[in-house]
């Protein structure tokens, strides 16, 4: 006899056979898929750790490039996400906190490439523009390779 696949009133679909034995089986999934990875509890995805929303501009004339970034798990548009998130998840500290009030910044621009992200850090909430220079070298220094 031939499995039976049906939707129960929860949104689940189930399988259900009947064995030789007359012995009813069932087995259900969520609605979406039963085999989501990453999901949770109810089959809900866990909602990614590091969540972001980047544009990058660079020299006057350049187009800017807006992606986004999610990690663990890994996605987003950006180009290999899964090396980007390597990069943040390595940094010791969150190199999106604003920056403390009253200190001295050297006097040295790097490039011409800003990057103005948003979005969420751990569950802490981003919105800054970073770029190689001035107060922001040493960030740029960690994490700018993900901005390229």
């Amino acid at each position: 006899m031939k499995p039976a696949k049906f939707r129960a009133r929860s949104g689940a679909w189930c399988l259900v056979s009947v064995a030789l034995t007359g012995v009813l089986a069932a087995a259900c999934g969520s609605a979406s898929s039963s085999s989501a990875a990453g999901s949770g509890a109810g089959g809900r995805a866990k909602p990614p750790k590091i969540s972001l929303d980047v544009t990058v501009t660079g020299a006057d004339g350049v187009k800017a490039k807006h992606w986004t970034l999610h990690c663990d798990p890994a996605g987003g548009t950006r180009p290999d996400p899964a090396a980007a998130c390597h990069v943040l998840q390595t940094v010791k500290s969150n190199p999106f906190t604003p920056l403390p009030r009253g200190i001295m910044c050297p006097m040295i621009v790097a490039g011409t490439k800003r990057a103005t992200v948003t979005g969420t850090w751990y569950g802490k909430p981003v919105h800054m523009t970073i770029y190689d220079g001035g107060c922001y070298l040493e960030r740029w220094a960690k994490v700018g390779q993900i901005f390229n």
